[in-house]
């Protein structure tokens, strides 16, 4: 290790960095819209289509004969998975800091 790198107390500046983007890159992935939209839909899509499944002939019949439930379920646990498929494909690139601009 050459002497260029260290910081007056010691310590390896390309590891300081390093440590820094791997926390700025978690945090960005962490507040990712998507992954809540996702989350939030396919949680919720489960619910209605477990209940869906379940309904009685009566609910069945307030909705004219269409399982409503079980179709917008299913609707919402598709949207669901397919905003958290692509948040894991096209993850998010962390901000830029001002060091790194230079």
């Amino acid at each position: 290790m050459s002497m260029d790198n260290l910081n007056p107390h010691g310590h390896d500046r390309s590891v300081k960095a390093t440590e820094e983007a791997r926390r700025r890159s978690s945090a960005a992935r962490l507040f990712d819209i998507r992954r809540v939209i996702g989350g939030l839909f396919t949680a919720y899509g489960a619910i209605v289509t477990l209940i869906g499944i379940f309904d009685g002939d009566s609910a069945v019949q307030k909705a004219q004969g269409v399982r409503i439930n079980l179709w917008a379920g299913l609707g919402m646990l598709v949207f669901g998975v397919l905003m958290l498929l692509w948040q894991w494909r096209n993850p998010v690139e962390p901000p830029e800091t001002s060091e790194e601009k230079r």
